[in-house]
């Protein structure tokens, strides 16, 4: 049984090389956490699709099940979650994260 959630989902995440999943937008964003990450991807000059999680009640709810991730932002580059915030800021300070980007 097809679930539209979930497709929209991984359309979200099939249509863009990033795909940050966030609280709010990046002009403004909800939470200190989803606010370092989309600056994290301005800094690198790594244009980035963000979906509002908080606008998108259903995608905040289902989310977490698909990628077994608790907590938001969620990052995804190339159809692969890489983490949230943390761990893209430990990315980017070993520089995986520029190479994933590229």
């Amino acid at each position: 049984m097809s679930n539209p959630v979930v497709e929209k989902i991984q359309n979200e995440i099939k249509s863009h090389k990033i795909v940050l999943f966030v609280k709010g937008t990046p002009g403004a964003p909800q939470c200190g956490f989803s606010a370092a990450t989309m600056e994290l991807f301005k800094k690198m000059n790594a244009p980035f699709h963000s979906v509002d999680i908080i606008a998108n009640p259903e995608i905040r709810a289902t989310l977490p099940q698909i990628s077994n991730w608790p907590t938001f932002p969620q990052v995804f580059i190339d159809g692969n979650l890489i983490g949230g915030c943390d761990i893209a800021h430990e990315m980017f300070e070993s520089g995986e994260l520029q190479k994933l980007v590229k």
